[in-house]
């Protein structure tokens, strides 16, 4: 290969931002990647003007390599994303362990603090429950305050960090063996390493705020949140919270309780720009579409449009400012990207899956600042054994692979969650521990 061709071919590979050795992303990628247009030098008027067109080609090949590359340290030629590699990116190997040894029913961390906050659980011999509610050092893992333990049949579980630093945990309280009473409570801020205040949504006792029926939204005000009907009539509500002032918008009632409502609780994640609550819904059946929900949270409207990809919806996450909502599906191990705006969207496939089943996509995460989707994997299709997460940017381009994560969810209570700290580009996701009585660290 001669020079100049070494240096066309760096210069594809900046103008197509870096398409190339990517997977297979179907029709739309591959079209993306054909139309890439190599310029050449007569087309840079500075060259033709200091007689470059007709110079020798080592000269030629000499200046545009120059151009190239200054003009993409500067971004001219426009990459995928404003992603910066991080030579450390991978598994941590930083633990949390529960403090007592039960199974962890929920975790998050504070985005803008330095402290995280989980629930456990374990049977005691006698037949009660140890349940606790412990604050976590994010960069030590050690915990810092047990904020309450009990030893009754009465759960905890950590709904998540909403807000600007506030933890907000339920107690599930139990008679008989059914849980009568559910109670919220809050740690405003996370850092008070105490119960402050109460959350009381508008709910009575037939709906349900399943663990994932929060959006965890941080840095904004508001969260939204599903309510599951359990009374048979299978009309969930949903509405928007300020979980700091215990307030609340309207309460809407979603009557497609085919999509929505009377099998698998949907996904939920909150729109901050539009004040929309976005549900990932459908019936899950093999071969069929996802549907999502739009829920105006200040008008009450509600509306719906048919998804791509095929079976249940295993996460979502919202870029709120860009109006792009990303999915993960059950049946095809597919990552969908949506425009919310237009209601169209666009599929990846995870790599090396083929589309199968058993390598599906779990937990979406958005990082703002970065503008980058993480998405859960809990068999991995990148490595032999364990799980995997991957990351990419906005327009469906893959900026990284994770390994070495075990988060395997066959003995969790509450669903796997990748829980983010954007600004120091780490979190922290079920595992290794297939009891799930511990976290584990990365950085992305």
């Amino acid at each position: 290969m001669t020079q100049m061709q070494e240096c066309k071919r760096s210069f594809v590979k900046y103008a197509t931002a870096g398409l190339s050795g990517m997977p297979s992303y179907g029709d739309e990628m591959n079209t993306r990647k054909n139309n890439s247009v190599l310029v050449p030098v007569t087309k840079f008027p500075l060259l033709k003007k200091l007689g470059f067109d007709h110079h020798s080609s080592a000269a030629r090949h000499a200046f545009l390599c120059l151009i190239v590359m200054l003009f993409a340290a500067n971004g001219v030629f426009a990459q995928t994303s404003e992603f910066r590699p991080n030579s450390s990116a991978g598994a941590g190997k930083l633990l949390v362990h529960s403090k007592f040894g039960g199974q962890i029913f929920g975790f998050d961390i504070d985005q803008n603090g330095t402290e995280g906050l989980l629930s456990e659980s374990q049977t005691l011999a006698n037949g009660n429950v140890l349940a606790a509610v412990e604050t976590f050092d994010q960069k030590t893992g050690k915990i810092l305050k047990v904020v309450i333990k009990t030893e009754t049949q009465d759960d905890f579980v950590t709904m998540g960090v909403v807000g600007n630093s506030v933890g907000l945990v339920e107690r599930e309280h139990v008679e008989g063996g059914f849980v009568v009473k559910r109670i919220f409570r809050t740690l405003d801020p996370l850092h008070s390493n105490r119960f402050t205040g109460l959350w009381t949504p508008p709910i009575g006792s037939q709906h349900i705020i399943m663990p994932t029926g929060v959006s965890r939204s941080q840095g904004v005000p508001n969260v939204a949140v599903f309510a599951y009907d359990n009374s048979g009539q299978f009309i969930p509500y949903v509405f928007s919270s300020n979980v700091a002032t215990n307030t609340f918008g309207p309460v809407i009632k979603i009557k497609d309780s085919n999509n929505f409502g009377s099998g698998v609780p949907p996904l939920i994640a909150y729109d901050s720009q539009t004040n929309q609550a976005v549900l990932g819904g459908g019936i899950g059946c093999f071969d069929c579409r996802p549907v999502i929900g739009v829920v105006d949270l200040a008008k009450g409207t509600f509306k719906e449009f048919t998804g791509i990809g095929f079976g249940f919806i295993n996460g979502i996450a919202i870029d709120a400012a860009d109006g792009i909502a990303v999915t993960t599906t059950e049946d095809d191990a597919n990552v969908e990207f949506y425009d919310l705006k237009t209601e169209t969207g666009f599929n990846v496939v995870l790599p090396n899956s083929g589309e199968q089943q058993f390598f599906s996509g779990n937990d979406v995460e958005f990082d703002p600042i970065h503008k980058l989707f993480l998405i859960a994997q809990e068999n991995s299709s990148s490595t032999s054994s364990g799980s995997t997460i991957y990351v990419y940017d906005t327009k469906g381009n893959l900026k990284e692979t994770l390994n070495g994560f075990n988060f395997n969810n066959t003995f969790n209570i509450i669903p796997m969650h990748i829980a983010l700290n954007p600004g120091k580009r780490s979190g922290f996701v079920d595992g290794p521990d297939s009891g799930v009585t511990e976290i584990q660290s990365f950085t992305y």
